[in-house]
């Protein structure tokens, strides 16, 4: 049987030559939408406009059904939400998937001081949470799934007798967000492989003895090009400098301005949307932790403060939009992101990175660390 492209008015049979550039436009398969003639296709058009509005009306049977991607990514197939076992200790929207104590909680704004016993819960949430993304990104190779990832992800939290931050949080489908090339954070993992040259990001939160930790790295897929090594270094510096201002009195609001000087010196902009938050028996509460300049961010920093500083950098415009999953966050140019991210403590005298490798008290850039597949 051929598969040459045939023109679409009914019962004409001759090749397709020329498309219609509303389809072309918009993503209609060439085998319907393509003429033989420019009289053909005004001869039919009556008919086939109509084709226009079933690509870019939502479906109910599949909600990416006439969507315009801002960039080349597409999402895959995703498998089915995975179970955790009874005996391991859970947040409260771990069945119902709304996080009801972290809404309470949003109604005092107050920034949470943690006693010496919380710190040390949350330290060792911490701890194994970057124990969790190492083995994480231990594993990657081209050519895997980012659901694969997910597998790892939520078998080393079973093994570990932790429940996986993100699985069922406001119905979130997956036990960690895998953010691949233009989506800027909260990708749901699926069947895509990776390919030589993306860049990836592994965002895990854990929940352990009633505490959690948050952190992330995003990584070099086998031979990423010259502007992606120096964004996902930019997006690293970016972190570190910002960490670096971490001390009792430091206004959190000033942390944007720092962040977005290092990123604008690289000619990278900073996204907007999204920003860090504190974190301990809650997922994420007060403070907000905006990453940009003129921000309005509410506090001071005081010793016993918890908190994340997560900056997402991207190529070009820092604006972002969304998938019609609700959850992955993108792009509106089609370029690239990158972010890294550290849970981090104020003490009396600086801070501590909660979420650092245990070798790596400091931030310090190493690419063999974000290089995979090589």
């Amino acid at each position: 049987m051929s598969d040459a492209v045939v023109c679409a008015t009914p019962g004409c049979g001759k090749p397709g030559k020329m498309a219609c550039p509303t389809c072309k436009k918009i993503g209609v398969p060439a085998n319907i939408s393509s003429f033989c003639s420019q009289d053909c296709f005004k001869k039919y058009w009556p008919q086939h406009k109509g084709m226009h509005k079933l690509f870019t009306q939502p479906s109910t049977d599949d909600k990416f059904f006439g969507y315009q991607f801002s960039g080349p990514l597409r999402p895959g197939t995703v498998s089915p939400m995975r179970t955790v076992p009874d005996h391991i200790m859970k947040p409260d929207y771990a069945v119902g998937g709304i996080p009801i104590s972290e809404q309470q909680a949003d109604r005092s704004n107050k920034i949470p001081v943690y006693s010496p016993e919380q710190i040390a819960g949350i330290r060792e949430a911490c701890r194994v949470g970057r124990e969790v993304l190492d083995i994480a990104g231990r594993a990657i190779r081209i050519g895997m799934t980012t659901d694969e990832i997910d597998v790892i992800v939520h078998e080393a939290c079973m093994e570990r007798n932790i429940y996986p931050s993100p699985l069922n949080y406001y119905h979130f489908p997956k036990s960690v967000c895998t953010s691949v090339n233009e989506v800027i954070c909260h990708g749901i993992p699926d069947s895509r492989p990776l390919q030589d040259g993306d860049i990836l990001n592994i965002d895990v939160t854990i929940y352990k003895n009633g505490y959690h930790g948050d952190l992330n790295d995003t990584f070099l897929i086998g031979n990423v090009d010259e502007e992606g090594v120096r964004l996902v270094k930019n997006a690293f510096d970016c972190l570190a400098a910002a960490v670096a201002m971490v001390k009792p009195g430091t206004m959190y609001r000033d942390l944007g301005k720092q962040i977005a000087a290092v990123a604008e010196s690289e000619g990278f902009s900073v996204v907007k949307t999204y920003c860090g938050h504190g974190i301990g028996s809650l997922f994420h509460t007060s403070p907000n932790v905006p990453h940009y300049a003129k921000n309005k961010a509410v506090g001071i920093m005081k010793p016993g403060h918890i908190f994340t500083i997560e900056p997402m950098i991207n190529v070009g415009s820092w604006r972002d939009g969304r998938w019609p999953d609700d959850w992955t966050a993108v792009t509106t140019d089609g370029k690239r992101s990158a972010q890294f991210e550290h849970t981090i403590l104020v003490t009396e005298t600086g801070y501590e990175l909660l979420t650092a490798r245990q070798d790596e008290p400091v931030m310090k850039w190493d690419l063999e660390k974000t290089q995979r597949c090589l």
